[in-house]
């Protein structure tokens, strides 16, 4: 297997003799089987076959910025730990947004593209971000890992790197890096237990459920027909109509389809039980949909589009059908992407996510480092007041754990 595309990062931890980091171009330069030991089955982001599909269909490079440079810790020959990260030259797909970063960088003279990303493109969903194999020394490897990037940065004269949306346990390792570490916000839902989605509605206020039941009224007065199909059960031209929609929302808003139709067909046809298309057909065509995606305790709502606009059909497809799988499924949380304060009052609540964050620049790391801290009160203040506008009973918030899992 070849191991890198650049030469091999010198050890962080002078650990040669046991193990070693290197970085690779693409994700074909591992197998798959090697990858997805350290990446687990919890999370589908972080698979080999969705990133791969990410790289083989056209979403990624010169187009849109995003070029793979892999982090890779073996021990001997055996692959131990892993990143995905990519060298960006914009921040486009992020969803941690640093375009004042850049422009600061600007005004003095400096270069804030290239930089390093460890995350997965247009995706901000929290997750793994240092993989690490089950019987490893997971404390060892993430270092090697975390430094490694660091190193990689400063041997190819990046200007930062970061690791967007880890999951709790990487984003405290990665806090105990000394990183500067970012509070931003999304709005998740949470299944605690419930039996079927009346169940769920009964924990909600008196005015909650009576605007969601409106809403759903509204999409069946439509007469139109929903149809929900996981990967395997989809064929071309469903997949072929849901990217007509993704490319219709675009064309009515700033940016630009990142995303081909390929890279769905690939995705259905190599995760196919964890890949959702939920769709909307008025007559004899389909005018709507949205594409999700499975975990083992997560469903993970990514990305929607229409070409016929229906009252609340945004609201069935991407909440309301999603929350009724969930429980079906007995998943503990649905996550609809980013922002969205219209979230709240359909029983998604605030949560905290993070990032982590290390800047070449000593002088732009101290002042980011102060607007960070006070970004974080900020953000801690808005979640606050926003969880005083809980959509749920008072008795009920949280509602009480019916499931016995304690989900």
């Amino acid at each position: 297997m070849e191991r890198s595309d650049n030469p091999l990062i010198e050890d962080p931890l002078n650990e040669s003799r046991t193990l070693s980091i290197s970085v690779v171009g693409a994700i074909d330069a591992v197998p798959a089987q090697d990858w997805n030991a350290a990446a687990g089955a919890t999370n589908p982001f972080v698979r080999h076959e969705l990133l791969k599909a990410l790289e083989t269909e056209n979403c990624l490079g010169k187009r849109t910025g995003w070029f793979p440079r892999h982090l890779l810790v073996h021990r001997g020959e055996r692959l131990v730990g892993a990143t995905p990260a990519y060298i960006k030259t914009n921040s486009y797909g992020e969803f941690v947004f640093d375009w004042a970063f850049a422009d600061a960088y600007q005004r003095a003279g400096l270069d804030y593209y290239p930089k390093l990303v460890a995350a997965v493109p247009f995706t901000p969903a929290p997750g793994p971000r240092l993989l690490v194999v089950p019987d490893e020394d997971v404390a060892t490897v993430r270092e090697h890992l975390m430094l490694g990037a660091i190193a990689f940065a400063k041997q190819e004269d990046l200007s930062s790197v970061h690791w967007l949306f880890p999951e709790q346990a990487h984003h405290e390792a990665l806090s105990k890096q000394g990183l500067l570490t970012r509070m931003g916000y999304q709005f998740h839902w949470r299944n605690h237990g419930y039996r079927d989605f009346q169940d769920f509605l009964d924990c909600l206020t008196h005015k909650r459920r009576k605007e969601i039941r409106r809403e759903r009224r509204d999409v069946e007065k439509a007469a139109l027909d929903i149809e929900i199909m996981w990967g395997r059960d989809t064929e071309e031209c469903h997949w072929a109509a849901f990217h007509q929609f993704y490319c219709a929302i675009y064309d009515r808003k700033w940016g630009f389809p990142s995303l081909t139709l390929d890279f769905f067909l690939r995705l259905a046809e190599t995760l196919p039980d964890s890949t959702l298309l939920i769709m909307a057909r008025n007559g004899g065509r389909y005018i709507a949909g949205t594409y999700s995606v499975c975990g083992t305790d997560t469903l993970f709502g990514r990305n929607w589009g229409c070409i016929e606009n229906h009252r609340g059909l945004h609201f069935e497809l991407c909440y309301y059908r999603h929350i009724e799988i969930a429980i079906e499924h007995g998943l503990g949380r649905l996550e609809a992407g980013a922002q969205g304060e219209h979230k709240l009052s359909r029983g998604f609540m605030p949560v905290p996510t993070h990032s982590a964050h290390w800047f070449a620049h000593a002088g732009f790391r101290d002042a980011i480092a102060r607007l960070l801290v006070e970004e974080a009160g900020d953000v801690q203040s808005y979640l606050n007041a926003a969880a005083e506008h809980s959509p749920f009973k008072s008795e009920s918030h949280p509602p009480a754990d019916r499931s016995g899992t304690g989900q």
